[in-house]
């Protein structure tokens, strides 16, 4: 089928196509499966990655999505799933933490992260382990400082609950059992915790051009996890 070129994307779970499309929707519409927003024929692991996504961005944003619309009606039983869930682990760990770190000042956290090899492989798990367990600790300390102070690392715990906390859950559920080790459960947990208890509406304000920037960059996530082989 030709798909229209004045497609708009919407947030969100829709009852009917005559009630609008997120992304995985129009998947379905595109590959001629029956209306839902898990069509059969993309991988499991960009699917919860695109819906979340889809969710996490702004109408105009959104509409960068629609030129994946096509290559994911491609990617289910491809092979290349476990790669899919390292490459948003890494991500998470390796760009999208260090800078919100940054933002609350802990530039020595987020530099240690950066500079961790990339995690593609549990035992690049295993190494980067004890680093991402120490920045989340400084984190929380940071962000429960926050909300007792509403100064200094407010606009990090602001920042999840302005727009980071949905790319976040993005990249989370796209890692899934492959690259997922149990003890990343309690620390995103924590500081999941501590964001909700910090956070300061004054702040998304002064926050939009790291949130444009981490939503640009996964945007960019996507379109690797498509094909990973590919991604250096």
């Amino acid at each position: 089928m030709t798909y229209p070129d004045t497609i708009t994307l919407a947030k969100g779970a829709h009852k009917d196509r005559s009630d609008g499309l997120c992304l995985l929707e129009a998947v379905a519409w595109f590959a001629g499966e029956p209306h839902s927003d898990h069509p059969a024929c993309v991988s499991p692991v960009l699917a919860a990655y695109g819906r979340s996504l889809n969710d996490a961005l702004g109408d105009d944003s959104r509409r960068l999505l629609i030129p994946f619309i096509s290559v994911l009606s491609r990617t289910a039983g491809d092979g290349l799933d476990e790669a899919r869930g390292y490459l948003a682990l890494d991500w998470i760990i390796r760009v999208y933490t260090p800078a919100w770190l940054d933002v609350a000042g802990l530039t020595r956290e987020a530099r240690a992260l950066r500079d961790l090899r990339c995690i593609s492989d549990m035992a690049a798990v295993q190494d980067a382990r004890p680093v991402v367990l120490s920045a989340w600790d400084a984190a929380w300390a940071a962000a429960r400082a926050a909300a007792r102070a509403a100064a200094g690392a407010a606009a990090w715990a602001a920042a999840w609950d302005a727009a980071g906390d949905a790319a976040w859950a993005a990249a989370w559920a796209a890692a899934g059992d492959a690259a997922r080790a149990a003890a990343w459960d309690a620390a995103g947990d924590a500081a999941g915790d501590a964001a909700r208890d910090a956070a300061r509406d004054a702040a998304r304000d002064a926050l939009a051009p790291i949130v444009t920037q981490l939503q640009d960059s996964a945007i960019i996530l996507l379109s690797a996890m498509i094909q990973p082989e590919t991604t250096t």
